[in-house]
């Protein structure tokens, strides 16, 4: 099998991290892009790419020239009552979740077409199909992504297979405020149909199921990885 070339955005920590790992462990050529390299391993077929999706332009000619898989893992935990939000934290959930997706992907569309098939990841929550208070910011943001993500499998087929992980919480560096302590961990685990929280390979492995061939009839797809929370009640 020839080299693949993934380009993982947000790569340098938590599921991101994972997915990079996991990525590099099955042979592939990884370009992480992200602020910095925080824990990005040590790695000839690893090369990061410094930028702030938010703030920066991702220029085509800093990526690889065929992209086999785009994986856009930045994600935010805006939590809060409805009184307290504010329109400023809701446009910068926006930027980071929606229009950053976006502008990454245009980045990498024509080595995207260029690889002759090709896949994108992106990531949403359990909140949006399963209601939750103190999440209308989040939720609304990655609302946003799962019509972005049918929208862009529509549009790209039959080449660029477009497909979304739904998570519920997960134990990652962005999650640490709601898991600081053994109490917080054993409630949050009690919530979830499975009683326990997600781990960052829980998630990892299914971004690498949906953006390698294995996954190749699948597109289109919101796909919860969520503890069984968004459809059994236990």
């Amino acid at each position: 099998m020839s080299q693949q070339n993934y380009v993982v955005v947000g790569g340098s920590k938590g599921i991101g991290l994972g997915l990079t790992e996991r990525l590099l462990a099955r042979g592939g050529d990884v370009t992480v892009v992200s602020r910095s390299a925080d824990q990005l391993p040590n790695n000839p077929n690893l090369h990061h790419l410094v930028a702030d999706v938010t703030q920066d332009t991702i220029n085509a000619a800093d990526l690889p020239g065929t992209i086999h898989g785009l994986a856009y893992c930045p994600g935010s935990i805006n939590l809060g009552p409805l009184r307290g939000l504010k329109s400023e934290a809701m446009t910068s959930d926006f930027q980071l979740n929606v229009v950053g997706a976006v502008t990454c992907l245009q980045a990498s569309l024509a080595a995207m077409k260029a690889a002759g098939n090709s896949s994108m990841v992106t990531f949403s929550t359990v909140a949006v199909c399963q209601g939750l208070p103190m999440h209308a910011s989040v939720a609304a943001a990655k609302g946003a992504v799962e019509g972005l993500t049918r929208s862009l499998a529509a549009e790209l087929a039959p080449k660029i297979r477009v497909n979304c992980v739904a998570p519920s919480l997960t134990d990652t560096p962005l999650a640490e405020k709601l898991l600081a302590s053994d109490q917080k961990r054993a409630a949050m685990a009690e919530r979830h149909p499975l009683k326990r929280i997600g781990t960052v390979d829980d998630i990892a492995a299914i971004a690498e199921f949906l953006l390698t061939d294995v996954s190749g009839w699948i597109t289109g797809q919101i796909i919860g990885v969520d503890g069984g929370m968004s459809s059994v009640r236990a």
